[in-house]
């Protein structure tokens, strides 16, 4: 099990990103199952080496805030504690919603891993 806070009336847990051999923790990492996709702050990933890269497609995302443009990496690992997936797809982007954030956990991952978010416990934990 994994505890989280909320903050604002929104929860947040701290997330680990690992690319290549360097690892960031992100303590304000947004628990969001209205986020198809997981999104990563710019400058926060850019710790560990993520940049844009001429390859790399950009595109727009929509949120209730309007849209953004993101593009795509495959990190190394993605985590909360103990509940980790490898080979991740995140978006990275700007981020500047008004408020401290470093991050948004969206569905992509939740379900991918399986997570129950138990918000009167203020917990994550994987199905049995």
């Amino acid at each position: 099990m994994i505890g989280f806070r909320v903050q604002d009336g929104l929860p947040f847990v701290e997330a680990k990103l690992v690319y290549g051999n360097r690892e960031i923790r992100l303590p304000n990492a947004l628990i969001d199952t209205g986020s198809a996709r997981s999104v990563f702050a710019a400058d926060k990933v850019a710790e560990i080496g993520v940049a844009l890269e001429p390859q790399d497609a950009i595109h727009r995302i929509a949120g209730v805030d309007g849209t953004e443009f993101v593009f795509t990496k495959t990190i190394d690992l993605l985590a909360l504690d103990t509940i980790s997936k490898s080979k991740v797809e995140i978006e990275i982007g700007a981020m500047d919603y008004g408020f401290p954030i470093d991050g948004i956990l969206g569905n992509d991952f939740l379900l991918a891993v399986g997570a129950i978010i138990d918000m009167k416990a203020l917990e994550i934990r994987l199905a049995v």
